[in-house]
């Protein structure tokens, strides 16, 4: 079966997953992640990528970012995986690909969907049992917009206007974004995310979905995905 083509539409925020092979493990110490970040901001910055959320796991990473140009997001995973790589080949001696190949995105509804993503990204180590809170994991976005950490790890981040309109200014968004972490995801929300994701279709509305349809060249759903409505607890044994 031939790839679907990417939907790259510059100014609209895409979820990102890129996986280690055979889901391998990508980090084994902390200088790990301190030399990815290096070089994902460096790349960012470069190619015109504006990050707004991120989990990095131990064998996968998620990120919530908005292209400013349709090379945007590859270009800046390219730089990245190269020099990523040969970074962790040497100080492991090791040798051949880490990634999983391709990477999966989803080109995703602000309006609908931006801030239950971002707390779905960041919950990621809450749900592997990682962690009891996610605040007590070091490697995500959720220090910075839930309590304003200004840190190496999250300085470089940056506010998408939806998360802006959560308050008059920085303590107000916290805390509005420290709310949406009381509201459970729905296993549906779950479902939409991953499928979305995994699958390459657009996350949101239908209507959203019609809109982003007409700038491509294949439907953007499949039947049945849509904005979740059951309330129930979330499968905690997939992240």
């Amino acid at each position: 079966m031939s790839r679907l083509p990417r939907y790259v539409i510059p100014g609209q925020p895409q979820h990102i997953i890129q996986r280690g092979n055979n889901r391998q493990a990508i980090f084994a110490a902390e200088s790990d992640y301190q030399f990815f970040r290096g070089a994902l901001v460096e790349a960012a910055e470069r190619f015109g990528l504006a990050i707004h959320a991120y989990v990095w796991m131990t064998n996968h990473i998620h990120l919530l970012a908005t292209p400013s140009r349709e090379d945007s997001i590859g270009k800046t995973l390219q730089s990245v995986g190269r020099r990523y790589v040969q970074y962790f080949n040497y100080t492991y001696r090791r040798s051949g690909t880490l990634w999983e190949g391709r990477y999966r995105a989803t080109v995703v509804d602000s309006t609908q969907y931006l801030l239950t993503l971002m707390c779905y990204i960041e919950m990621n180590p809450v749900r592997a049992g990682m962690v009891v809170n996610p605040a007590d994991y070091p490697w995500s976005s959720h220090h910075r917009n839930a309590h304003g950490d200004t840190g190496l790890n999250a300085d470089w981040l940056v506010a998408h206007d939806e998360y802006l309109r959560l308050g008059f200014d920085a303590i107000e968004r916290q805390i509005s974004y420290l709310a949406l972490f009381r509201s459970v995801l729905t296993t549906d929300d779950l479902a939409a995310i991953r499928d979305c994701t995994h699958k390459g279709w657009a996350l949101g509305s239908e209507q959203f979905r019609a809109d982003i349809e007409k700038l491509g060249k294949r439907q953007t759903a499949s039947k049945g995905v849509g904005r979740p409505r059951k309330q129930v607890t979330p499968d905690n044994n997939r992240v």
